[in-house]
């Protein structure tokens, strides 16, 4: 009675495994919307890189299993992808035959690095549509579709600290001499400093006791010098600086305009309140485009 030797086991374990795969994949691609080109991009490298550490553990393992023979018989030590062997008879095996292969501590470094690859894949992908119904995405979602009825989109901007800034220089920068987002901080600082009575009210310290003026210069200077994130009063300054409206797109409120006694032309500015771990984040917007979506 023949029994299945170790290499077709394995090769079936591959096949299974392959088919655990092509499911993933799958769940993977369902938990992109349709318009999120930053999503889908990201998903593509995650299942390239699946496919590819899948292949390299399978490769790995064949060729570990060339020198292992198999029990009975007969023993492969061929490719097994191609499925050729060498059969002997059982009195032509010797002991030095049946001794198997030792592995290599550098090879069970790198099988064990695999693993632990694959693993922390296999749970990026399960949080990826996991998060297909968090916060993060049913926001998104709604942003893009507001934007879209003004005839807008996404444009991103680094999550650093100054992306208050930096959304707000994408929007003038159009057409205009270029400004960054250090010389918007500067101008911002000096606008609250010069226009304190504006802005110290509204500050508080972390234990709710209302700013000192010493508090409200250390502000200030952060605001300048450091990556301190943005608000309103910000907003509100910059307005000022710019003599232009600043538009506040958010998914969870009215679309608000900071600023409307100026007169330039208005900047847009999107408000996310969950697009990052840290939590808050400004993105800029411009024209919409055509989907090149099927």
């Amino acid at each position: 009675m023949d029994e299945t030797g170790p290499h077709e086991e394995l090769l079936q374990r591959h096949k299974e495994e392959k088919k655990e795969l092509q499911s993933q994949i799958t769940k993977l691609k369902h938990s992109v919307s349709k318009g999120d080109k930053k999503g889908k991009k990201a998903v593509q490298e995650k299942i390239t890189q699946l496919e590819r550490e899948l292949k390299e553990k399978h490769e790995a393992e064949l060729k570990e299993a060339e020198g292992a023979p198999q029990k009975g018989a007969v023993t492969q030590v061929s490719d097994a992808v191609d499925n050729l062997s060498l059969e002997t008879t059982e009195g032509e095996i010797t002991s030095q035959n049946l001794e198997p292969k030792r592995m290599s501590k550098a090879q069970k470094r790198r099988n064990k690095k695999e693993e632990a690859a694959r693993q922390r894949q296999e749970e990026i992908a399960q949080q990826e549509i996991q998060n297909e119904s968090g916060a993060r995405n049913v926001e998104f979602v709604k942003l893009r579709d507001m934007l879209k009825q003004r005839g807008q989109q996404i444009y991103e901007i680094p999550s650093d600290g100054n992306c208050l800034y930096n959304a707000v220089a994408h929007q003038i920068n159009q057409g205009r001499s270029q400004a960054d987002y250090k010389q918007l901080r500067q101008q911002a600082a000096k606008y609250m400093r010069d226009n304190a009575d504006d802005f110290l009210p509204f500050l508080t310290t972390e234990s709710g006791d209302p700013f000192t003026p010493s508090d409200f210069d250390k502000y200030c200077q952060d605001l300048e010098e450091t990556t301190i994130w943005g608000g309103h009063l910000e907003i509100k300054a910059l307005s000022h600086v710019l003599n232009q409206p600043i538009v506040v797109v958010q998914s969870d409120g009215p679309v608000l305009t900071v600023g409307e006694g100026c007169h330039g032309d208005p900047v847009t500015v999107v408000y996310h309140r969950h697009a990052f771990g840290l939590g808050e984040h400004y993105n800029s917007v411009e024209p919409l485009q055509e989907s090149t979506d099927s």
